[in-house]
């Protein structure tokens, strides 16, 4: 078959900037051939190589004793004591999921599961963060039936427990939502596999399923804004299976144990590209490969439709020679494919044959470590306009204004479509807070949270970044689980515009700040730009995933409330209004600051409740809605009224940070009281738990009646 000729509009199609395909011709010292060209564009773009994103992502705070590996590899990893290891990561797969949503999402859940099984780790726990447009949008009901269909129908298959994640809704979203995918998984922290090839002459072999052309160039297609052309981008979204993706996982784990797999790379973005290069450049090596020994599902395929195509369920690893008859027979037995398409070698090479024609024929290297970084020009976010007067309104008006809405209705709705207690583990579901794994066989138990508030992030970066950690955090800390390590999910609109890249250098400035002072260390993430739609961006998103550890001999905090309670605040009240979700839902303004958050307060008042676990029966921690919300979301689950003792706005629906309001019963009440005391940390009893009525102040409603919309709103939104 001819290849096309290199030509500006192809080397444009490609991604690829003027200056960097003469960049191109400076490496190789001639003109590319057209595979060749597709690797460098799989290679260098802004997906798969982090050129706008670099040079601030170095700055992260990414150590700690806990930490056993940290970015760089598939996941991060992170001891949790007795040889045991938590493997974790957040990965985006927004594009995708907005031009064919259900597959989108689903092989965004396939792609981090295979994350984490590759390092050897069997996954426990998936989340996930979705970012939808306004619902009265066009688009909005189908994308969020098909993510939300595409999410279950990938996670139950493979059957892993969906634990937590968020849902939202803003008209920044509406050219552009947002799937973000978080997995975690256990591992033995001496029996790790790493991606870093090494030894000369050792057989490249590939596992599991056929290369077909789904997905061909899928990471440009992620690399770059949409337009009026988007549904001719339809083919670059992959198609996936779990039920050939749980063989995988079984054969991988099984294979790992057989002493025959010297690295080994999950193939997601960029395919067999990404994954050949990384594992020789890691291992500083070079890779041999002949594709005509590449397992093939569709007829005819071009070296680069193979070299680029991002099919699922597929895995790359260097293989000891010696143990190929026992690797064989363990991928026979699950019935996939195994084959050996290649050979490490000791120049700094990537030779690519086909039918012994020289398809590619590059040095290796220069791809990963050559390729473009940029140091963005940047413009700080100004500084937020003063809050204007917020008017006083009647408290249950304030929260039914809330409850209405599909951003802050339950999500019943979501979470009831995904398996939640598979594997029989989960010590808490979504709903309230972080869901809860207990580490099987082991009275220990592993929480996990996603959080950000993309309102709070527009406003002032660097505090919204702060914050999303904070958040994160304290809903670790709610659940009595200290906060181990990290994980980011960055997305953002265009780089290229100054004002953009101002929010990424702010979010990243406050991320980092607070991480290092919450000894939560960033051990894994995805960044992921250009998510804007005819020049309109989303709102800034930087989403934190997050592990904490309940520790052996430690009760977790999931009790629920009980008539008689008493209702207390831990933490500062001062009625923050700014960005809040009061002003967005009733009053239909986004303006003022974001809160300010106090990072030692935060470490300090978590280590109070965690410490004082045994007088606590249940906890949440203040956040978006403030009191009013928190106190009616935990009184709702239970089914019990709760009373408060105030009905003005800012008191009820600020949203301060360093907040956790907490259940007790009397005399433990007052215990805590004497020990927040003494310990300096701000607690106020603000009312109690009882009867069948949601009261604040004067205001009142009955719970049933509030109950009802609370559960009905969201599917009413998007059903």
């Amino acid at each position: 078959m001819q290849e096309p000729a290199i030509t500006t509009d192809l080397i444009e199609a490609h991604g690829l900037k003027p200056d960097e395909y003469e960049l191109i011709l400076e490496i190789i010292g001639r003109e590319p051939t057209f595979t060749e060209l597709g690797i460098f564009s799989a290679m260098w773009n802004e997906h798969c190589s982090y050129k706008s994103s670099k040079k601030w992502l170095r700055t992260l705070h990414t150590e700690g004793p806990q930490v056993i590996c940290g970015p760089g590899e598939n996941a991060g990893i992170v001891d949790i004591g007795d040889g045991d290891a938590v493997v974790f990561k957040m990965e985006s797969h927004n594009h995708p999921s907005y031009i064919e949503p259900y597959q989108g999402a689903a092989t965004g859940v396939g792609g981090i599961l295979r994350d984490v099984f590759t390092m050897g780790a069997r996954p426990i726990a998936a989340m996930n963060s979705l970012s939808f447009g306004e619902p009265a949008h066009h688009k909005t009901t189908q994308l969020v039936n098909g993510v939300v269909e595409g999410v279950g129908g990938y996670g139950n298959c493979f059957g892993v427990p969906t634990v937590g994640g968020e849902v939202r809704f803003h008209p920044a979203y509406n050219g552009n939502c947002l799937v973000n995918a978080f997995a975690a998984g256990l591992a033995k922290s001496d029996a790790i596999f790493y991606s870093a090839a090494s030894g000369i002459g050792m057989p490249v072999v590939y596992l599991g399923a056929k290369t077909g052309r789904d997905g061909v160039g899928g990471a440009t297609m992620a690399s770059a804004e949409f337009d009026d052309t988007i549904e001719e981008k339809r083919p670059t979204v992959q198609v996936g299976d779990p039920f050939t993706e749980k063989r995988l996982m079984e054969a991988t784990l099984e294979l790992m144990q057989t002493g025959a797999v010297i690295s080994i790379q999950d193939m997601g973005a960029a395919g067999l590209t990404c994954s050949a290069v990384e594992m020789g450049d890691k291992g500083k090596l070079g890779v041999k490969l002949n594709l005509e020994d590449v397992p093939q599902r569709e007829d005819n395929m071009t070296a680069y439709e193979m070299m680029l195509s991002e099919s699922q369920e597929r895995m790359l690893m260097v293989l000891n020679p010696e143990l190929e008859a026992e690797a064989r027979a363990v991928f026979a037995k699950w019935d996939l494919d195994f084959a050996i398409v290649g050979e490490t070698i000791a120049e700094d090479r990537f030779l690519i044959l086909h039918h012994g024609e020289v398809k590619a024929d590059l040095p290796l290297s220069p791809l990963s470590g050559r390729a473009p970084e940029y140091d963005r020009p940047w413009v700080e976010t100004p500084a937020a306009e003063e809050l204007a007067d917020v008017p006083q309104i009647d408290a249950i008006d304030g929260l039914k204004g809330l409850i209405t809405s599909p951003n802050y209705a339950g999500k019943q709705w979501v979470y009831e479509q995904y398996d939640t207690t598979v594997m029989g583990d989960t010590a808490q579901r979504p709903g309230m807070g972080s869901g809860v794994i207990r580490v099987h066989g082991t009275d220990k138990k592993l929480a996990f949270t996603s959080d950000v508030t993309p309102r709070y992030v527009k406003a002032n970066p660097t505090e919204g970044g702060k914050q999303a950690v904070a958040e994160a955090f304290r809903n670790l800390s709610a659940v009595g689980a200290k906060p181990l390590a990290t994980t980011d999910n960055l997305n953002f609109g265009n780089p290229e515009k100054p004002e953009i890249m101002g929010q990424f250098v702010g979010a990243i400035k406050g991320i980092g700040e607070a991480v290092k002072a919450l000894d939560m260390p960033i051990v894994s993430g995805n960044v992921s730009l250009y998510n804007e739609t005819d020049g309109s961006g989303i709102l800034p998103t930087p989403t934190i995933g997050a592990v904490g550890l309940i520790a052996a001999g430690e009760e977790p905090i999931l009790g629920e409330v009980r008539d008689g309670h008493v209702a207390m605040v831990i933490g500062d009240t001062q009625g923050h209004l700014g960005q809040s979700a009061l002003l967005a839902e009733v009053f239909n303004r986004e303006d003022g600051d974001a809160p300010h958050v106090d990072l030692a307060a935060e470490l300090k008042h978590g280590e109070f409740v965690r410490e004082n676990r045994d007088l606590i029966k249940a906890c949440t921690d203040l956040a978006d809605g403030g009191l009013a919300l928190a106190a009616f979301e935990m009184a709702e689950a239970a089914g019990v009224g709760v009373h408060l003792d105030m009905d003005d706005t800012p008191t009820l629906f600020g949203e301060d940070q360093a907040r956790y309001l907490v259940a007790c019963n009397f005399d433990q009440a007052e215990a805590l009281m004497i020990n927040a005391q003494q310990a300096g940390i701000p607690i106020t009893s603000v009312g109690r738990f009882t009867g069948e009525t949601v009261k604040f102040g004067s205001s009142e409603a009955t719970l049933e009646e509030l109950s009802e919309t609370f559960r009905s709103s969201f599917a009413a939104a998007v059903a």
